[in-house]
């Protein structure tokens, strides 16, 4: 790397932090940067065009490439939760005091503009063990990074989890920390997993350290379920349909996605996928059309194909097939039928029933 030669940011010490190091050393393509700055003050930060958009602690948008510059900072806990904590964000803050509050050793490397990688913890060794380690006990007064550790499992499938870490997890459900998660987080660190390429080692991380039955009690069977979504993740479902498999064995899915306020699209999948599964095999035009019926096919013909996707996962699904009924179905003059049955509309749903079964071959 070469020194920045934009004016925001000359003379102040400012270096690439986190998941941005670490992939870069493990060859993986380059994502977002999150920078931290040591010694400034948020005036100073202002004063050269940052942007400040940090809620607890000052954070800043380059004025220029919008990446995020934090400035240094330590933290106390100070209540239950992971929002318990005050922050302080002194000059005297160190680079290392910063890389010490993270939550893995992986993720608490830095490097300069220069290309210097400063690594107090070793997060190398553990890159090269293929190991995530605890920075330290603060680790414990934040709950979010149980939910974390299990999004990192399904996407870095080869890397194991320390002992001591698992224990220190373990521990932290004991002592009622998971309790104080809002629904909000739980799905975004859910949705995210979800997209990852095995995100059964996410259920399976978070049930071990006893977890799983706390952020998410309406959901059964999660064995199978971690199973139908690795194989949703080979085929690269979208997440609306690794939701609906995540929670179909689940009788309390509704109230699952009440609770943790799900996307409408992922609330809808989940509560329909059954009804389609229910139905199959499917052997003739009646039991086809009763299909695309219940499962809204004729209104939103999008989310029906989705779910024929998600179906697939767990039972054979023809989808060509499927498509071709559905369009079949969907090209039956509704207004036509009804033109033909003026002054007799008790017959117009017979006749548009029976119109929407020839054109699928009854």
């Amino acid at each position: 790397m070469s020194e920045p030669a934009d004016r925001a940011v000359a003379g102040l010490q400012v270096y690439i932090v986190g998941g941005a190091v670490r992939d870069e050393l493990l060859g993986r393509p380059a994502g977002d940067r999150d920078w931290v700055v040591v010694g400034a003050t948020p005036q100073e930060m202002t004063r050269r065009g940052f942007i400040p958009v940090g809620g607890d602690f000052p954070v800043f948008l380059h004025p220029q490439t919008k990446e995020e510059y934090a400035l240094a900072r330590t933290e106390r806990k100070s209540g239950r939760g992971y929002k318990g904590f005050t922050f302080y964000t002194g000059t005297d803050v160190t680079l290392e005091q910063d890389l010490r509050r993270r939550d893995f050793t992986i993720n608490a490397m830095a490097r300069s503009p220069q290309g210097e990688l400063v690594d107090p913890l070793d997060g190398q060794g553990d890159l090269r063990a293929r190991c995530f380690r605890h920075v330290g006990e603060a680790f414990a007064e934040d709950p979010v990074r149980i939910l974390r550790l299990g999004r990192f499992a399904a996407r870095f499938t080869d890397f194991a989890v320390a002992a001591e870490t698992l224990a220190l997890c373990r521990r932290m459900v004991d002592d009622g920390e998971v309790d104080a998660l809002v629904p909000e987080r739980v799905w975004k660190e859910l949705s995210r997993g979800l997209m990852e390429a095995q995100p059964a080692r996410m259920l399976q991380l978070w049930e071990a350290v006893g977890a799983l039955s706390r952020v998410m009690p309406e959901l059964e069977q999660a064995g199978q379920a971690g199973t139908d979504l690795d194989h949703a993740a080979r085929l690269g479902l979208p997440l609306a349909g690794r939701y609906a498999l995540l929670c179909r064995l689940s009788p309390r899915r509704d109230a699952l996605a009440a609770r943790l306020r799900v996307p409408a699209e992922c609330a809808d999948q989940a509560r329909l996928l059954p009804l389609w599964l229910q139905a199959q095999p499917v052997q003739d035009a009646e039991s086809a059309l009763a299909v695309i019926e219940r499962c809204d096919g004729l209104r939103k013909p999008e989310r029906f194909m989705a779910l024929a996707q998600a179906a697939g996962v767990v039972t054979s699904v023809d989808a060509p097939r499927w498509q071709a009924a559905l369009a079949a179905v969907r090209g039956v003059d509704a207004g036509a039928i009804a033109r033909t049955c003026a002054g007799e509309p008790a017959r117009i749903k017979v006749a548009l029933r029976q119109a929407r079964l020839a054109a699928l071959g009854a």
